[in-house]
């Protein structure tokens, strides 16, 4: 799929009650993770992987997400509706043109849009394969938050179910999603058969699960790593010291951890060189 065709749909409706009192004057996508707003990091990630086309779907204090080149649309509900409230909010999009839907309350880095970009179903999420040191780190009980994923083929076959066990699970969706509108177009059809009532309270996991059982192919694309959620003020602490951390962290989304990454491989091949050269002189 052309990277230039597909746009990019930000859902930041909600609150963030969790995130009180950093929530408090301000739509939960706007804390600051890592010196910039969870936003700014998104917009980046998106433009950095060829989207130039990107619409906001506010709620909450949606006047403070206004950007010049940013479209925006509007849940009204946004108190007492679910994410897939926000998803339709933004149907003029979906029907028209490809759509990569993002969560709003996550950061990732461009590599993973980048994979979403590149796969061919018409419904496709990313997962990551290495959830568990994440959610180990987050979580006293990691499984009690934590949701089905099973993947086979390249296929989602089970997702958003609650998890008795970590094996159970072949990943975690991360919060990115990309329809094509042939996907949307069997989107609306289950939340049409649905109703009004019950699709006011569907989480994206649980629209995903009714397009499976439905019989649409719903694509799935693994990262290792290079993302995080932010939903607690405990999620902001962490991630605060794993940034400040020395040790590289497998979660770290932005693009200067790639770069020291590389420095420091760079500078163990030039120490191993020296090391050597050192041994074999007379």
């Amino acid at each position: 799929m052309s990277r230039r065709r597909c746009r990019g749909v930000i859902l930041a409706a909600g609150r963030g009650r969790r995130l009180r009192p950093l929530t408090d004057h301000a739509p939960k996508c706007l804390v600051s993770l890592g010196g910039r707003a969870l936003l700014d990091w998104q917009l980046d990630a998106l433009r950095a992987a060829g989207i130039g086309d990107i619409a906001i779907v506010g709620g909450y204090r949606a006047r403070q997400l206004r950007r010049a080149d940013i479209v925006e649309f509007h849940n009204p509900s946004w108190r007492r509706s679910a994410m897939v409230t926000s998803l339709v909010a933004a149907r003029d999009w979906l029907r028209h043109a490809p759509c990569l839907v993002s969560y709003g309350d996550i950061v990732y880095h461009q590599s993973a849009v980048e994979a979403l970009l590149r796969a061919r179903d018409d419904v496709a999420i990313v997962y990551d394969v290495a959830w568990r040191v994440l959610w180990e780190a987050r979580f006293a009980r990691p499984q009690g938050d934590a949701e089905s994923l099973r993947v086979r083929a390249g296929a989602v076959v089970e997702i958003g179910a609650p998890l008795a066990a970590l094996d159970d699970a072949d990943g975690q969706y991360v919060g990115l999603v990309r329809f094509t509108p042939r996907g949307w177009a069997c989107a609306e059809r289950v939340l049409a058969r649905l109703g009004a009532r019950a699709a006011r309270a569907l989480e994206t996991t649980q629209l995903l699960a009714a397009l499976v059982d439905d019989g649409v192919r719903v694509g799935a694309v693994p990262i290792h790593g290079r993302w995080c959620e932010v939903d607690t003020l405990d999620d902001v602490a962490l991630y605060a010291r794993r940034l400040h951390a020395r040790a590289p962290w497998l979660h770290d989304w932005r693009e200067a951890a790639v770069r020291d990454r590389r420095h420091r491989r760079s500078t163990d091949v030039m120490n191993d060189a020296a090391d050597i050269a050192g041994s074999q002189a007379p």
